[in-house]
């Protein structure tokens, strides 16, 4: 794992280069904090950070190939690059070193862009052809690293955090206003833009070149939701070597038909599923597991215990607040496995106090609560392991989430409802009667088919999101509301939902792969380096997910029961009580803590003049917003979170304070928290 950024000029490089490419690379010091590697020719500047995995001794970076024509910077890891080796050298090249970077040099000298291909695993790079004076940017298929990039005149600039290119000095920090709207509402962007006005994401499985000035780019790989022919993907997903496409068109018929032609689908899942544990086991370096306790680390949990030749370390984070503490469960996985757990419990002053640092790390506004305690639970592992494995991805590939069953329904039942129900009757209840019925009740039902229009985006998107439009045309500026629209909060969102064809379970997973699991890739990956700590996520092999996502729904939503396929593949791996828990999510006492203490913090963070001065809120509904949460009228925890981190993010990068303190309330009791973790200061390896 590393950090890597750079530029590339069309008219030549000038003589500040040199130090304008070291600052971008030192300020990723936390990605990278083993080695620092650079290289300039005329045109091009590549620097990279390394934290050492595999090859410890030659795996330097940036890496050529044997001519020194074609340079590399790389972050992530390649699983087969053992085997493309093999391949590589019976073709003719010479390597000087084992890494798997340089494999993916005489790759793409043997390949070209095509050589994407031929890599099994989690990667973003970038790759210098001198004579030919071409930039190639490629990101991994998942987007389980990232990736960033923007234009300054005839330059381009490159990226793992957007702060290596506000770095630069070559563009400045300006908000891009115009996707507040979907930020507030789904929590990021679901396309290629991003918070910063001209600094782009690179998505997943597409690649990006620049030559002549000319910036092309292509998507090279997409989930197969819904769309490939099932018999094909169980033979061919069940073959290490084959190479599934995803572009098959099949119906839904044959789908569940091969389900009945194929009755050992658990078999071939639990097989790729260890195949993509086993290979993530490369490594030079210890390595462990982040534990929650749920079905999907456990399940990675049990897997891995079986393959190393010492007890697995484990790592687990709850909050002193015991409703919010599951470190039992993990201690239930640990013993059942003879793992040795390590824990941390952290409270709020460990949460608000690391909250502006992390910031500071994430580039953008935190999408997620569970970030925080991501990090601690990073730190921890990091003073005993320099890997882990994770269970990310399973609920988006496996249809975990309650959500799934309750959108089904609901869209369901609104489709009888419109058949049976005339519009003005309809419109008559949504207006006349759901806000009359009892507090808890009106809650539900405003939120169903009796008060809301049977469309992707208000059943499926604003119906989950931190902030709905009917709420952000009360609490933005007047100058923002009419911004507040489905279009522009949901079109990419609509965008993912409408692409595939099949059931409704399979649009909605898929519009999860491209948007929220991405962000939540981007936690991840943000949150671990931030510690300095290398994950790897097992659930989202491509091939494990090309098996997957061409599953009828029966194998993931079964009734009540989700993730089907994965509980009878665990079973007789995992306690019962494990298997059979219900999801839980990673719950954050957020809403709890601002309505307490905290809730003034959040009041000087929202009102003080650098806020209202912005002339992005509406200080009187804010102020209405933070009074109505602390005195229990309304649950406004995620607004709060949200506007927080907007802020904090404007005083961060746009007014380029770096990050902030928060003032700590008085305590009113002693802390429970067991959290001996430090942040290091932003740009240092924890």
């Amino acid at each position: 794992m590393c950090g890597i950024a750079g530029f590339v000029s069309v008219d030549g490089l000038d003589r500040e280069a040199a130090p304008r490419a070291v600052r971008m690379r030192d300020v990723l010091t936390h990605r990278g904090p083993d080695e620092a590697g650079l290289h300039i020719d005329p045109h091009a500047a590549l620097a990279h950070r390394r934290l050492s995995i595999v090859d410890l001794s030659t795996g330097q970076q940036p890496t050529s190939n044997e001519d020194g024509t074609v340079w590399i910077v790389f972050n992530g890891e390649i699983y087969n690059h053992t085997d493309i080796r093999r391949d590589l050298e019976s073709r003719g090249h010479r390597y000087r070193s084992r890494s798997d970077t340089e494999t993916i040099v005489h790759a793409y000298e043997q390949w070209g862009d095509e050589c994407v291909h031929q890599l099994r695993g989690m990667f973003a790079f970038a790759i210098w052809d001198a004579p030919k004076r071409r930039l190639l940017l490629v990101r991994d298929r998942l987007g389980i690293k990232p990736l960033y990039w923007c234009r300054a005149g005839g330059t381009l600039l490159f990226g793992s955090e957007i702060k290596a290119i506000l770095t630069s000095r070559l563009i400045d920090a300006a908000p891009n206003i115009a996707v507040l709207p979907e930020v507030l509402s789904t929590r990021f962007t679901s396309g290629a833009e991003t918070m910063f006005h001209g600094v782009y994401k690179l998505l997943p499985g597409h690649r990006l070149t620049f030559q002549d000035g000319h910036v092309g780019i292509k998507e090279y790989w997409d989930v197969p939701a819904g769309r490939g022919d099932w018999r094909h993907a169980v033979s061919s997903s069940a073959d290490p070597q084959s190479e599934s496409s995803g572009k098959d068109v099949q119906s839904r018929g044959s789908r569940s038909a091969g389900l009945q032609a194929c009755p050992d689908v658990v078999r071939q899942f639990r097989g790729l599923l260890e195949e993509s544990v086993r290979l993530r086991l490369m490594a030079d370096v210890p390595l462990g597991m982040f534990l929650s306790g749920g079905i999907d680390s456990s399940a990675i949990a049990a897997i891995m215990a079986r393959m190393i030749d010492r007890p697995l370390q484990t790592f687990s984070v709850a909050f002193s607040e015991r409703a919010f503490n599951e470190l039992e469960y993990a201690r239930e996985v640990a013993r059942a496995i003879g793992a040795v757990s390590h824990e941390i419990v952290i409270d709020d002053r460990d949460f608000f106090g690391a909250l502006p640092k992390l910031v500071w790390h994430e580039d953008e506004p935190i999408a997620h609560t569970s970030s925080v305690p991501l990090y601690f639970v990073s730190a921890l592992a990091r003073q005993h392991v320099k890997v882990v494995l994770t269970g990310e991805g399973s609920d988006e590939l496996l249809a975990g989430y309650g959500k799934y069953l309750r959108l089904a329904w609901n869209w369901r039942a609104g489709t009888i409802y419109e058949r049976l129900v005339p519009p003005v009757l309809r419109t008559s209840i949504a207006r006349g009667v759901v806000p009359r019925l009892p507090r808890r009740l009106a809650r539900y039902a405003t939120r169903s088919f009796l008060a809301m229009e049977r469309t992707p985006e208000s059943m499926f998107f604003d119906n989950f999101a931190s902030i709905r439009l009917s709420d952000q045309r009360w609490l933005l500026a007047p100058g923002l509301r009419d911004g507040a629209t489905g279009p522009r909060a949901y079109a990419a969102s609509r965008a993912h939902f409408d692409k595939p064809n099949g059931t409704l379970l399979d649009r909605l997973l898929y519009a999860d792969m491209k948007t929220y699991l991405v962000e939540l890739l981007m936690k991840q990956d943000q949150m671990s380096m931030a510690a300095s700590i290398e994950s790897r996520v097992p659930f989202l092999d491509h091939k494990l997910v090309e098996f997957a996502a061409q599953l009828p729904d029966e194998w993931k939503l079964s009734g009540l029961t989700t993730k089907r396929v994965l509980r009878a593949a665990m079973k007789g791996l995992l306690p019962e009580s494990i298997l059979n828990r219900p999801k839980m999510g990673f719950p954050v006492p957020f809403a709890k803590w601002t309505r307490g203490p905290w809730n003034a913090v959040a009041r000087d963070v929202l009102l003080d003049r650098r806020s209202r001065e912005r002339g992005i809120i509406e200080p009187a509904a804010v102020d209405r917003l933070l009074r109505d949460h602390a005195e229990h009228r309304t649950d406004g925890g995620d607004r709060i979170w949200s506007l927080m981190n907007l802020e904090l993010w404007h005083r961060t990068f746009i007014d380029n304070d770096g990050p902030q303190t928060l003032p700590a309330p008085p305590r009113l009791r002693p802390s429970a928290a067991a959290a001996d973790v430090a942040l290091p200061p932003p740009g240092e390896a924890a």
